[in-house]
């Protein structure tokens, strides 16, 4: 009786530990896959943004995107990557006034910061492209730029030694313009900027986090006196719209219009995130103003006149002591 209670114990025992090691493995594999789907770790006080259901965010496909990302073999003469005009040492620009492509080929732009990408409605100073997936083919494509074609890119990934695999592992597909353009922006749209010491005093209720010229140039910011919020307002500090600011009287390079061809958009340019902006000189759509100081003087003056300029733009006649201020204030949107 007692062997028989000992045969039943061992063979009870045998069963249960198949099942906790069964289940153990399966949730270890489920993990291991690399393909299950992240949520996104966005910054305190920011929403989630828009993911599309095609490209949901994976560990294998943001390693993917970011390996592309960097990788020179998207270029023509396989010299410069995506990497090349967005540094991640310098918050993802470049730090030259317009960027440049192969052969030392200057651009018309300032390359502007993909930080917080995820929650840009459009693409590019001129708004020219809807979507993260859509605006990695413009850079490969443009003359200026890598000077190469998407479907050559494609078939130099196909002849590689490591990326087809890649590719199966995280779209089950190898490569193509398809999961070429969404790896890349899986990898971007995972890019968060949101940890400076304003985000400390909004989100964190830190008092002590800004010193009495911060917070007057915080108020200067958010008030009707300097009214920078019109336009650069909400957590990630631009409305995402597009504006004739009065830089020039006669615009080169005719901005939002190149796309719409109207002329009521001569001159506009989309209204760019001020986040780290204290690292991210020169400025403007051309990198035509080198200082924070030179920034605050030009929207001071009210602009130089120009039949599109946006009402918002007037003399604020602001003392030095204010401009300090304002300065001073832009510099705490740096992370930390």
């Amino acid at each position: 009786m007692i062997k028989k209670q000992k045969s039943k114990f061992f063979i009870i025992s045998i069963f249960v530990f198949w099942i906790i090691g069964f289940t153990a493995c399966r949730k270890d594999d489920a993990i291991d896959t690399g393909n299950e789907v992240l949520e996104l770790q966005v910054p305190l006080g920011f929403p989630y943004p828009h993911i599309p259901e095609d490209n949901q965010p994976t560990k294998n496909r943001i390693a993917l995107g970011k390996m592309l990302f960097f990788d020179p073999i998207l270029s023509r003469d396989s010299s410069i990557s995506c990497s090349s005009c967005h540094h991640a040492d310098k918050k993802f620009t470049d730090g030259l006034a317009v960027a440049e492509g192969i052969d030392g080929r200057k651009t018309l732009r300032n390359s502007m910061t993909i930080l917080n990408a995820a929650y840009q409605p459009n693409m590019f100073w001129d708004g020219g492209s809807p979507t993260l997936e859509t605006q990695v083919s413009a850079p490969i494509e443009a003359h200026e730029e890598m000077d190469f074609n998407v479907m050559k890119v494609v078939e130099r990934l196909n002849n590689h030694a490591v990326y087809p695999d890649l590719f199966r592992k995280a779209y089950n597909s190898g490569p193509s313009a398809f999961t070429l353009t969404r790896a890349i922006a899986n990898f971007e749209r995972s890019l968060f900027t949101g940890k400076s010491k304003y985000d400390e005093y909004q989100y964190e209720k830190k008092s002590d986090a800004l010193s009495a010229s911060e917070k007057r140039g915080m108020d200067l910011f958010f008030g009707e006196r300097a009214e920078c919020f019109h336009c650069h307002g909400g957590f990630n500090f631009t409305d995402f719209s597009f504006k004739n600011n009065g830089l020039y009287e006669v615009y080169a390079d005719s901005g939002r219009a190149r796309i719409t061809t109207l002329h009521d958009d001569v001159g506009e340019f989309k209204v760019p995130s001020l986040r780290n902006v204290a690292l991210t000189a020169p400025y403007m759509h051309d990198g035509s103003m080198i200082t924070l100081e030179e920034v605050v003087e030009h929207y001071n003056s009210g602009g130089k006149p120009n039949f599109n300029k946006s009402f918002l733009i007037r003399p604020l006649n602001l003392t030095a002591q204010e401009k300090e201020d304002l300065v001073n204030f832009l510099k705490v949107l740096t992370d930390q």
